[in-house]
Protein backbone atom coordinates (compact mmCIF):
# COMPACT_ATOMS: atom_id res chain seq x y z
CA UNK A 1 0.00 0.00 0.00
CA UNK A 2 1.57 3.05 -1.33
CA UNK A 3 1.43 6.12 1.53
CA UNK A 4 0.11 9.54 0.29
CA UNK A 5 1.49 12.31 1.54
CA UNK A 6 0.28 15.94 1.09
CA UNK A 7 -2.58 17.98 2.04
CA UNK A 8 -6.36 18.08 0.63
CA UNK A 9 -8.64 21.06 1.49
CA UNK A 10 -11.76 20.45 3.30
CA UNK A 11 -14.37 19.05 0.58
CA UNK A 12 -11.64 17.41 -1.55
CA UNK A 13 -11.31 14.09 0.14
CA UNK A 14 -12.64 12.53 -3.28
CA UNK A 15 -9.65 13.56 -4.88
CA UNK A 16 -6.99 12.17 -2.19
CA UNK A 17 -8.71 9.00 -2.94
CA UNK A 18 -8.57 8.93 -6.30
CA UNK A 19 -4.39 9.56 -6.11
CA UNK A 20 -4.74 6.47 -4.04
CA UNK A 21 -7.03 4.93 -6.40
CA UNK A 22 -4.27 5.63 -9.32
CA UNK A 23 -1.77 3.74 -6.83
CA UNK A 24 -3.89 0.74 -6.25
CA UNK A 25 -5.67 -0.20 -9.21
CA UNK A 26 -3.74 1.63 -12.35
CA UNK A 27 -0.44 0.68 -11.96
CA UNK A 28 1.07 4.37 -10.51
CA UNK A 29 4.11 4.07 -9.39
CA UNK A 30 5.44 7.88 -8.66
CA UNK A 31 3.49 11.05 -8.69
CA UNK A 32 2.01 14.15 -7.54
CA UNK A 33 -1.03 15.81 -8.11
CA UNK A 34 -2.04 19.83 -7.47
CA UNK A 35 -5.50 21.82 -7.67
CA UNK A 36 -5.59 25.62 -7.41
CA UNK A 37 -9.06 26.96 -6.95
CA UNK A 38 -9.59 30.77 -7.19
CA UNK A 39 -6.33 31.81 -6.51
CA UNK A 40 -5.91 29.07 -3.25
CA UNK A 41 -4.08 25.97 -3.58
CA UNK A 42 -6.40 22.97 -2.52
CA UNK A 43 -4.36 19.92 -3.18
CA UNK A 44 -0.95 19.44 -2.32
CA UNK A 45 0.07 15.77 -2.60
CA UNK A 46 2.38 12.98 -3.78
CA UNK A 47 3.13 9.69 -3.34
CA UNK A 48 4.85 6.31 -4.58
CA UNK A 49 8.85 5.70 -5.74
CA UNK A 50 10.89 8.78 -7.42
CA UNK A 51 12.87 6.18 -9.47
CA UNK A 52 11.44 3.83 -10.16
CA UNK A 53 12.99 -0.11 -11.71
CA UNK A 54 10.99 -1.80 -13.68
CA UNK A 55 9.93 -5.16 -12.09
CA UNK A 56 9.40 -3.67 -8.85
CA UNK A 57 10.93 -3.09 -5.60
CA UNK A 58 9.63 -4.68 -2.00
CA UNK A 59 10.00 -0.77 -1.14
CA UNK A 60 10.47 2.88 -2.58
CA UNK A 61 14.76 3.37 -2.85
CA UNK A 62 13.79 7.13 -3.59
CA UNK A 63 10.37 8.19 -1.90
CA UNK A 64 8.79 11.16 -3.92
CA UNK A 65 8.89 13.90 -1.96
CA UNK A 66 7.12 17.39 -2.03
CA UNK A 67 10.13 18.89 -3.80
CA UNK A 68 10.25 15.95 -6.50
CA UNK A 69 10.26 17.34 -9.74
CA UNK A 70 9.43 15.17 -13.02
CA UNK A 71 10.07 15.38 -16.84
CA UNK A 72 6.42 16.79 -18.44
CA UNK A 73 6.98 15.34 -21.69
CA UNK A 74 4.53 17.16 -24.21
CA UNK A 75 2.95 19.27 -21.16
CA UNK A 76 6.62 21.32 -22.10
CA UNK A 77 4.38 22.81 -24.78
CA UNK A 78 2.03 24.71 -22.95
CA UNK A 79 4.86 26.43 -21.46
CA UNK A 80 7.22 27.21 -24.62
CA UNK A 81 3.34 28.28 -25.87
CA UNK A 82 3.14 30.90 -22.88
CA UNK A 83 6.20 32.55 -23.72
CA UNK A 84 5.30 32.77 -27.52
CA UNK A 85 2.08 34.53 -25.87
CA UNK A 86 3.92 36.77 -23.72
CA UNK A 87 6.15 38.61 -26.49
CA UNK A 88 2.28 39.15 -28.12
CA UNK A 89 1.47 40.71 -25.48
CA UNK A 90 4.23 42.62 -25.36
CA UNK A 91 3.88 43.76 -29.09
CA UNK A 92 6.91 41.95 -30.06
CA UNK A 93 5.23 38.80 -31.87
CA UNK A 94 3.02 39.48 -34.43
CA UNK A 95 0.63 36.37 -34.80
CA UNK A 96 -0.05 37.22 -38.29
CA UNK A 97 3.38 37.90 -39.25
CA UNK A 98 5.19 35.33 -41.40
CA UNK A 99 7.45 33.32 -39.25
CA UNK A 100 10.33 34.61 -42.46
CA UNK A 101 10.04 37.99 -41.14
CA UNK A 102 11.92 37.22 -37.41
CA UNK A 103 13.38 33.75 -39.41
CA UNK A 104 14.76 33.89 -42.53
CA UNK A 105 16.01 31.03 -43.47
CA UNK A 106 12.34 29.43 -42.84
CA UNK A 107 11.44 30.89 -46.11
CA UNK A 108 12.85 27.48 -47.16
CA UNK A 109 10.49 24.99 -49.12
CA UNK A 110 7.64 27.89 -50.10
CA UNK A 111 7.04 28.89 -46.58
CA UNK A 112 7.57 32.14 -46.86
CA UNK A 113 3.75 33.18 -46.19
CA UNK A 114 3.39 30.57 -43.05
CA UNK A 115 2.45 33.08 -40.49
CA UNK A 116 3.32 32.75 -36.44
CA UNK A 117 -0.28 31.35 -35.63
CA UNK A 118 0.13 28.36 -37.59
CA UNK A 119 3.13 27.05 -35.97
CA UNK A 120 0.77 27.15 -32.41
CA UNK A 121 -2.17 25.57 -33.81
CA UNK A 122 0.00 22.83 -35.98
CA UNK A 123 -1.27 24.00 -39.48
CA UNK A 124 1.98 24.52 -40.59
CA UNK A 125 2.75 21.13 -41.96
CA UNK A 126 5.85 20.34 -40.68
CA UNK A 127 5.33 16.98 -37.93
CA UNK A 128 7.71 15.12 -39.62
CA UNK A 129 11.52 15.21 -40.97
CA UNK A 130 12.74 14.17 -43.97
CA UNK A 131 16.00 12.89 -42.26
CA UNK A 132 15.66 12.41 -38.37
CA UNK A 133 17.99 14.13 -36.30
CA UNK A 134 20.61 12.68 -34.25
CA UNK A 135 20.72 13.10 -30.47
CA UNK A 136 23.82 15.39 -30.86
CA UNK A 137 21.41 17.59 -33.25
CA UNK A 138 18.60 18.49 -30.33
CA UNK A 139 21.98 18.99 -27.88
CA UNK A 140 23.57 21.28 -29.67
CA UNK A 141 20.04 23.33 -31.23
CA UNK A 142 20.87 25.23 -34.36
CA UNK A 143 21.09 21.80 -36.10
CA UNK A 144 17.37 21.09 -35.09
CA UNK A 145 16.43 24.57 -36.32
CA UNK A 146 17.94 24.36 -39.21
CA UNK A 147 16.44 21.08 -40.28
CA UNK A 148 12.81 22.19 -39.55
CA UNK A 149 13.82 25.37 -41.28
CA UNK A 150 14.53 23.98 -44.66
CA UNK A 151 11.89 21.17 -44.22
CA UNK A 152 9.24 20.63 -47.30
CA UNK A 153 5.46 20.86 -45.37
CA UNK A 154 3.83 17.33 -45.68
CA UNK A 155 0.52 19.38 -46.53
CA UNK A 156 -0.10 22.83 -47.49
CA UNK A 157 0.16 25.19 -44.32
CA UNK A 158 -3.26 26.41 -43.02
CA UNK A 159 -5.27 23.91 -45.17
CA UNK A 160 -5.24 20.74 -42.32
CA UNK A 161 -3.69 20.82 -38.69
CA UNK A 162 -1.97 17.63 -37.76
CA UNK A 163 0.19 17.37 -34.11
CA UNK A 164 3.67 18.29 -34.35
CA UNK A 165 4.71 15.89 -31.31
CA UNK A 166 8.99 17.06 -31.45
CA UNK A 167 8.68 19.79 -34.28
CA UNK A 168 6.67 22.14 -32.66
CA UNK A 169 9.11 22.99 -29.90
CA UNK A 170 11.90 24.16 -32.55
CA UNK A 171 9.43 25.73 -34.54
CA UNK A 172 7.73 28.16 -31.47
CA UNK A 173 11.08 28.25 -29.29
CA UNK A 174 13.03 29.68 -32.33
CA UNK A 175 10.80 32.25 -33.24
CA UNK A 176 10.71 33.12 -29.41
CA UNK A 177 14.34 33.39 -29.93
CA UNK A 178 14.58 35.23 -32.83
CA UNK A 179 12.04 38.34 -31.61
CA UNK A 180 13.30 38.19 -28.08
CA UNK A 181 17.13 37.78 -28.22
CA UNK A 182 16.90 35.13 -25.82
CA UNK A 183 16.58 31.19 -25.64
CA UNK A 184 13.00 29.81 -25.11
CA UNK A 185 13.94 28.44 -21.91
CA UNK A 186 15.93 31.31 -20.83
CA UNK A 187 12.93 33.58 -21.69
CA UNK A 188 10.50 31.55 -19.71
CA UNK A 189 12.61 31.09 -16.43
CA UNK A 190 13.41 35.40 -16.34
CA UNK A 191 9.65 36.39 -18.05
CA UNK A 192 7.18 33.54 -16.32
CA UNK A 193 8.90 30.84 -13.97
CA UNK A 194 10.69 32.99 -11.60
CA UNK A 195 8.20 36.03 -11.24
CA UNK A 196 5.30 33.34 -10.82
CA UNK A 197 7.71 31.35 -8.63
CA UNK A 198 7.65 28.26 -10.28
CA UNK A 199 9.58 25.26 -10.44
CA UNK A 200 9.11 24.78 -14.05
CA UNK A 201 12.18 24.63 -16.49
CA UNK A 202 12.89 24.38 -20.17
CA UNK A 203 16.73 23.37 -19.60
CA UNK A 204 17.43 21.77 -16.10
CA UNK A 205 19.37 23.92 -14.11
CA UNK A 206 22.47 21.67 -12.42
CA UNK A 207 21.23 22.62 -8.63
CA UNK A 208 17.99 20.73 -9.12
CA UNK A 209 19.01 17.51 -11.32
CA UNK A 210 18.66 16.25 -7.44
CA UNK A 211 14.87 16.26 -7.22
CA UNK A 212 14.64 14.85 -10.55
CA UNK A 213 12.53 11.37 -10.78
CA UNK A 214 13.44 8.41 -13.45
CA UNK A 215 10.87 7.79 -16.28
CA UNK A 216 9.78 4.21 -16.66
CA UNK A 217 7.64 3.04 -19.41
CA UNK A 218 4.58 0.77 -18.64
CA UNK A 219 2.13 -1.12 -20.35
CA UNK A 220 -1.54 0.63 -19.95
CA UNK A 221 -3.17 -1.66 -16.38
CA UNK A 222 -6.02 -3.89 -17.55
CA UNK A 223 -8.23 -1.78 -16.05
CA UNK A 224 -7.62 1.06 -18.42
CA UNK A 225 -9.30 -1.03 -21.44
CA UNK A 226 -12.56 -1.81 -20.14
CA UNK A 227 -15.54 0.94 -21.13
CA UNK A 228 -18.32 2.45 -18.87
CA UNK A 229 -19.97 -1.30 -19.58
CA UNK A 230 -17.16 -3.56 -18.45
CA UNK A 231 -16.11 -4.16 -22.25
CA UNK A 232 -13.08 -3.99 -23.42
CA UNK A 233 -11.88 -1.01 -25.67
CA UNK A 234 -9.62 -1.12 -28.68
CA UNK A 235 -8.31 1.57 -30.48
CA UNK A 236 -9.54 2.29 -33.96
CA UNK A 237 -7.60 0.04 -36.11
CA UNK A 238 -6.31 3.18 -38.75
CA UNK A 239 -5.09 4.96 -35.42
CA UNK A 240 -2.82 1.58 -34.77
CA UNK A 241 -2.22 1.11 -38.39
CA UNK A 242 -0.66 4.65 -37.97
CA UNK A 243 1.66 4.04 -35.33
CA UNK A 244 2.74 0.57 -36.93
CA UNK A 245 3.24 1.62 -40.23
CA UNK A 246 6.90 3.58 -40.24
CA UNK A 247 6.04 5.21 -43.49
CA UNK A 248 2.82 6.51 -42.18
CA UNK A 249 3.19 10.60 -40.91
CA UNK A 250 2.28 9.57 -37.40
CA UNK A 251 5.26 7.05 -36.90
CA UNK A 252 7.61 9.58 -38.61
CA UNK A 253 6.38 12.77 -36.51
CA UNK A 254 7.54 10.93 -33.20
CA UNK A 255 10.18 9.44 -34.37
CA UNK A 256 12.28 12.58 -35.68
CA UNK A 257 15.04 12.00 -33.39
CA UNK A 258 16.53 8.46 -34.08
CA UNK A 259 17.44 6.83 -31.45
CA UNK A 260 15.05 8.80 -29.48
CA UNK A 261 16.44 11.20 -26.63
CA UNK A 262 17.04 9.16 -23.12
CA UNK A 263 14.31 12.01 -21.21
CA UNK A 264 16.57 10.45 -18.12
CA UNK A 265 20.22 11.02 -19.45
CA UNK A 266 21.12 14.40 -16.84
CA UNK A 267 22.79 16.11 -20.09
CA UNK A 268 19.82 15.93 -22.32
CA UNK A 269 17.44 17.33 -19.71
CA UNK A 270 20.28 20.10 -19.13
CA UNK A 271 19.03 21.40 -22.81
CA UNK A 272 16.28 23.08 -23.83
CA UNK A 273 13.91 20.93 -25.21
CA UNK A 274 10.74 22.91 -24.97
CA UNK A 275 8.35 20.30 -27.24
CA UNK A 276 9.06 17.58 -25.08
CA UNK A 277 12.25 18.02 -22.53
CA UNK A 278 10.55 20.44 -19.92
CA UNK A 279 10.73 19.33 -16.16
CA UNK A 280 8.78 20.49 -13.43
CA UNK A 281 6.56 19.65 -10.30
CA UNK A 282 2.84 19.14 -10.44
CA UNK A 283 2.55 22.26 -8.13
CA UNK A 284 4.01 24.50 -10.22
CA UNK A 285 2.07 23.26 -13.42
CA UNK A 286 -1.42 23.71 -11.36
CA UNK A 287 0.36 27.37 -10.30
CA UNK A 288 1.27 28.07 -14.09
CA UNK A 289 -2.28 27.54 -15.76
CA UNK A 290 -4.05 29.22 -12.97
CA UNK A 291 -1.88 32.26 -13.49
CA UNK A 292 -2.99 31.98 -17.54
CA UNK A 293 -6.76 32.86 -15.84
CA UNK A 294 -5.73 35.19 -12.62
CA UNK A 295 -6.68 32.29 -10.40
CA UNK A 296 -2.88 32.09 -8.93
CA UNK A 297 -2.21 33.74 -5.34
CA UNK A 298 -0.05 36.77 -5.88
CA UNK A 299 3.74 35.35 -5.34
CA UNK A 300 5.02 36.64 -2.00
CA UNK A 301 1.73 38.91 -1.90
CA UNK A 302 -0.26 39.14 1.34
CA UNK A 303 -2.92 36.22 1.61
CA UNK A 304 -5.82 36.29 -0.84
CA UNK A 305 -4.20 38.84 -3.07
CA UNK A 306 -4.83 37.36 -6.71
CA UNK A 307 -2.02 37.94 -9.37
CA UNK A 308 -4.18 39.12 -12.83
CA UNK A 309 -4.00 36.89 -15.24
CA UNK A 310 -0.82 36.69 -17.17
CA UNK A 311 -2.67 37.16 -20.70
CA UNK A 312 -5.13 40.48 -21.21
CA UNK A 313 -8.28 39.02 -21.82
CA UNK A 314 -8.56 39.51 -25.13
CA UNK A 315 -5.17 37.83 -26.23
CA UNK A 316 -6.32 34.81 -23.54
CA UNK A 317 -9.41 34.53 -25.63
CA UNK A 318 -7.84 34.12 -28.74
CA UNK A 319 -5.26 31.86 -27.37
CA UNK A 320 -7.71 29.32 -26.51
CA UNK A 321 -10.33 29.78 -28.89
CA UNK A 322 -10.49 27.09 -31.23
CA UNK A 323 -8.24 27.83 -33.40
CA UNK A 324 -8.20 24.24 -35.70
CA UNK A 325 -11.21 21.39 -35.10
CA UNK A 326 -11.55 18.29 -36.68
CA UNK A 327 -9.64 15.03 -38.14
CA UNK A 328 -5.55 15.62 -36.88
CA UNK A 329 -3.70 14.09 -39.49
CA UNK A 330 -0.72 12.81 -37.20
CA UNK A 331 -2.78 11.41 -34.44
CA UNK A 332 -5.37 9.99 -36.82
CA UNK A 333 -8.16 11.42 -34.10
CA UNK A 334 -10.25 14.55 -34.14
CA UNK A 335 -8.67 17.18 -32.13
CA UNK A 336 -9.26 20.84 -30.76
CA UNK A 337 -6.49 23.47 -30.45
CA UNK A 338 -6.20 26.81 -29.59
CA UNK A 339 -2.90 28.57 -29.65
CA UNK A 340 -0.35 26.55 -28.40
CA UNK A 341 -3.05 24.65 -26.45
CA UNK A 342 -5.09 21.14 -26.61
CA UNK A 343 -8.94 22.15 -25.78
CA UNK A 344 -11.18 20.23 -23.65
CA UNK A 345 -12.87 17.13 -26.32
CA UNK A 346 -13.63 13.44 -26.19
CA UNK A 347 -10.38 12.34 -26.96
CA UNK A 348 -8.16 15.19 -24.48
CA UNK A 349 -10.82 15.73 -21.87
CA UNK A 350 -10.15 17.88 -19.18
CA UNK A 351 -13.04 19.62 -16.62
CA UNK A 352 -15.34 21.29 -19.06
CA UNK A 353 -15.66 22.62 -22.66
CA UNK A 354 -13.84 26.14 -20.99
CA UNK A 355 -10.94 24.16 -20.25
CA UNK A 356 -7.31 24.54 -22.55
CA UNK A 357 -3.98 22.80 -21.35
CA UNK A 358 -1.49 20.11 -22.49
CA UNK A 359 -1.11 16.64 -21.63
CA UNK A 360 1.97 14.66 -22.08
CA UNK A 361 2.48 11.42 -23.74
CA UNK A 362 3.14 8.39 -21.05
CA UNK A 363 -0.01 10.29 -18.79
CA UNK A 364 1.19 14.31 -17.35
CA UNK A 365 -1.42 16.75 -17.52
CA UNK A 366 -1.52 20.12 -16.91
CA UNK A 367 -5.07 22.82 -17.68
CA UNK A 368 -7.01 25.75 -16.60
CA UNK A 369 -10.29 25.58 -17.02
CA UNK A 370 -11.84 29.46 -16.49
CA UNK A 371 -15.27 28.88 -16.13
CA UNK A 372 -14.21 26.44 -12.69
CA UNK A 373 -11.53 28.87 -11.89
CA UNK A 374 -9.21 26.21 -11.30
CA UNK A 375 -5.41 24.95 -12.29
CA UNK A 376 -5.03 21.47 -12.63
CA UNK A 377 -1.27 19.76 -12.24
CA UNK A 378 -0.55 16.12 -12.65
CA UNK A 379 2.80 14.32 -12.96
CA UNK A 380 3.99 10.62 -13.31
CA UNK A 381 7.20 8.87 -14.01
CA UNK A 382 5.04 5.74 -15.29
CA UNK A 383 4.79 6.16 -18.78
CA UNK A 384 1.81 4.31 -19.89
CA UNK A 385 0.94 4.38 -23.25
CA UNK A 386 -0.92 7.25 -24.92
CA UNK A 387 -0.68 11.10 -26.32
CA UNK A 388 -4.03 12.56 -24.57
CA UNK A 389 -3.85 11.52 -20.87
CA UNK A 390 -5.07 8.07 -19.70
CA UNK A 391 -7.26 6.88 -16.95
CA UNK A 392 -4.82 7.88 -13.96
CA UNK A 393 -5.68 12.00 -15.09
CA UNK A 394 -9.61 10.85 -16.05
CA UNK A 395 -10.34 9.63 -12.30
CA UNK A 396 -8.36 12.92 -11.06
CA UNK A 397 -10.43 14.72 -13.51
CA UNK A 398 -13.60 13.05 -12.00
CA UNK A 399 -12.86 13.23 -8.46
CA UNK A 400 -12.01 17.20 -9.21
CA UNK A 401 -15.77 17.67 -11.16
CA UNK A 402 -17.49 15.68 -7.90
CA UNK A 403 -15.80 18.03 -5.56
CA UNK A 404 -16.87 21.55 -7.56
CA UNK A 405 -20.36 19.95 -8.49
Amino acid sequence: MVEIWGEAAEGFEPVREAFAQNFRDYGELGAAFALYLDGRKVVDLWGGDASPEVGGRPAPAVAWTADTAQVLRSVTKGLTAAAALHLVQQGRLDLDAPVASYWPEFKAAGKERVPVRWLLSHQAGLPALDVPLRVEDVIAWEPATAAVAAQAPAWEPGTAHGYHPYTFGWLVGEVVRRASGRSVGQYFAEEIARPLGLDLWIGLPAAARPRVGRLVDLPAPEAAHAGPSGLKVRPKQAVVNAYQDPYSLTARAFASVRPAVDLNDPAVQAVEIPGAGGIGTARSVARFYAALIGAADRHGGAPGELMPALFGPELLHEAIGPAVSGPDKVLIINTSFGLGFFRHGPTSPMSSPAAFGHPGRGGSLGFADPELGIGFGYVTNGMQPGVTGDIRSRTLIAAVRKCLA
